[in-house]
């Protein structure tokens, strides 16, 4: 089953070269044992923008957003057999920052990915394929 982690965060500054080179080992044996399909980091809000539907009104707005007060930093998708092995996942990568980057705080959002095969999922499929 399909995981992705969603890191947010207040904390708008870079992560420490220690932080750096303790993500990347985890990545790199993540990576060769075949549970790490994708991940990134995610640039300033400045360089993004927000298509909104407000009182029915579609909008397109560009970054940075005021009220923005934490942003997603970064994101990884993993293939595990269940949760209990995403969260286990999960809590590692979140000491790596607890270890590297004391007083950073933020948080790591686990959710299991839909796929076509889940239930009340091929509609959403559908509409992707036609989008």
């Amino acid at each position: 089953m399909r995981f992705m982690s969603i890191v947010t965060s207040a904390h708008t500054g870079m992560p420490t070269p220690e932080l750096m080179e303790a993500m990347g080992k985890l990545a790199d044996r993540e990576i060769k044992a075949g549970r790490m399909i994708d991940m990134g980091g995610l640039m300033p809000l400045a360089s993004g923008a927000q298509v909104r539907i407000r009182d029915g009104e579609l909008s397109v707005v560009d970054g940075p957003f005021v009220e923005a007060k934490e942003v997603i930093g970064g994101y990884a998708i993993f293939e595990f057999r269940n949760k209990e092995e995403a969260l286990a996942s999960a809590v590692e990568f979140m000491q790596l920052h607890k270890q590297h980057m004391p007083g950073w705080e933020g948080t790591c959002e686990v959710r299991a990915m839909a796929g076509p095969d889940e239930t009340g999922c091929q509609a959403q499929v559908d509409v992707a394929a036609h989008a």
